[in-house]
Protein backbone atom coordinates (compact mmCIF):
# COMPACT_ATOMS: atom_id res chain seq x y z
CA UNK A 1 0.00 0.00 0.00
CA UNK A 2 2.87 2.35 0.78
CA UNK A 3 4.46 1.80 -2.60
CA UNK A 4 1.12 2.24 -4.35
CA UNK A 5 0.62 5.66 -2.74
CA UNK A 6 4.06 6.83 -3.84
CA UNK A 7 3.53 5.47 -7.35
CA UNK A 8 0.06 7.03 -7.65
CA UNK A 9 1.59 10.44 -6.93
CA UNK A 10 4.75 10.18 -9.00
CA UNK A 11 3.18 8.77 -12.19
CA UNK A 12 0.79 11.70 -12.80
CA UNK A 13 3.60 14.06 -11.80
CA UNK A 14 5.73 12.88 -14.70
CA UNK A 15 2.75 12.86 -17.04
CA UNK A 16 2.02 16.49 -16.15
CA UNK A 17 5.67 17.47 -16.57
CA UNK A 18 5.75 15.76 -19.97
CA UNK A 19 2.58 17.56 -21.03
CA UNK A 20 4.18 20.86 -20.04
CA UNK A 21 6.72 20.41 -22.86
CA UNK A 22 5.89 22.06 -26.20
CA UNK A 23 6.93 19.04 -28.27
CA UNK A 24 4.63 16.68 -26.41
CA UNK A 25 1.77 19.18 -26.55
CA UNK A 26 2.11 19.21 -30.34
CA UNK A 27 2.17 15.41 -30.45
CA UNK A 28 -0.87 14.92 -28.22
CA UNK A 29 -3.05 17.97 -28.83
CA UNK A 30 -1.86 19.10 -32.25
CA UNK A 31 -1.08 22.55 -30.87
CA UNK A 32 0.85 24.25 -28.09
CA UNK A 33 -1.13 25.13 -24.99
CA UNK A 34 -1.36 28.67 -23.67
CA UNK A 35 1.58 29.74 -21.50
CA UNK A 36 -0.63 29.88 -18.40
CA UNK A 37 -1.79 26.30 -18.95
CA UNK A 38 1.79 25.15 -19.48
CA UNK A 39 2.89 26.84 -16.26
CA UNK A 40 -0.02 25.22 -14.42
CA UNK A 41 0.90 21.76 -15.71
CA UNK A 42 4.51 22.28 -14.71
CA UNK A 43 3.54 23.61 -11.27
CA UNK A 44 1.15 20.73 -10.50
CA UNK A 45 3.69 18.22 -11.80
CA UNK A 46 6.37 19.47 -9.44
CA UNK A 47 3.89 19.65 -6.55
CA UNK A 48 2.86 16.03 -7.13
CA UNK A 49 6.50 15.00 -7.30
CA UNK A 50 7.23 16.77 -4.02
CA UNK A 51 4.13 15.18 -2.48
CA UNK A 52 5.38 11.75 -3.51
CA UNK A 53 8.74 12.54 -1.88
CA UNK A 54 6.97 13.65 1.30
CA UNK A 55 4.92 10.44 1.40
CA UNK A 56 8.01 8.28 0.81
CA UNK A 57 9.98 10.01 3.56
CA UNK A 58 7.03 9.96 5.96
CA UNK A 59 6.47 6.23 5.44
CA UNK A 60 10.05 4.97 5.25
CA UNK A 61 12.26 7.64 6.86
CA UNK A 62 14.89 9.70 5.05
CA UNK A 63 17.37 7.00 4.10
CA UNK A 64 15.06 4.28 2.85
CA UNK A 65 12.43 6.81 1.75
CA UNK A 66 14.83 8.53 -0.66
CA UNK A 67 15.87 5.19 -2.14
CA UNK A 68 12.25 4.10 -2.47
CA UNK A 69 11.30 7.44 -4.02
CA UNK A 70 14.13 7.24 -6.57
CA UNK A 71 12.93 3.80 -7.62
CA UNK A 72 9.35 4.96 -8.00
CA UNK A 73 10.18 8.08 -9.96
CA UNK A 74 12.42 6.04 -12.27
CA UNK A 75 9.59 3.61 -12.90
CA UNK A 76 7.14 6.47 -13.44
CA UNK A 77 9.44 8.20 -15.91
CA UNK A 78 9.87 4.95 -17.82
CA UNK A 79 6.10 4.37 -17.96
CA UNK A 80 5.48 7.90 -19.24
CA UNK A 81 8.23 7.64 -21.86
CA UNK A 82 7.02 4.25 -23.09
CA UNK A 83 3.44 5.53 -23.22
CA UNK A 84 4.51 8.53 -25.30
CA UNK A 85 6.44 6.23 -27.65
CA UNK A 86 3.43 3.91 -28.00
CA UNK A 87 1.21 6.91 -28.71
CA UNK A 88 3.58 8.10 -31.41
CA UNK A 89 3.75 4.62 -32.99
CA UNK A 90 -0.05 4.32 -32.93
CA UNK A 91 -0.39 7.74 -34.50
CA UNK A 92 2.08 6.93 -37.29
CA UNK A 93 0.34 3.60 -38.07
CA UNK A 94 -3.00 5.38 -38.53
CA UNK A 95 -1.57 7.71 -41.20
Amino acid sequence: MNHLAIQLLSLPAFALLALAMDRHQLDLFGRELAPGQTRGLRRFGWLALLASLAVAVALKGWSLGLVTWCGHISLSAAIVILSMMAWEQRKSVKK
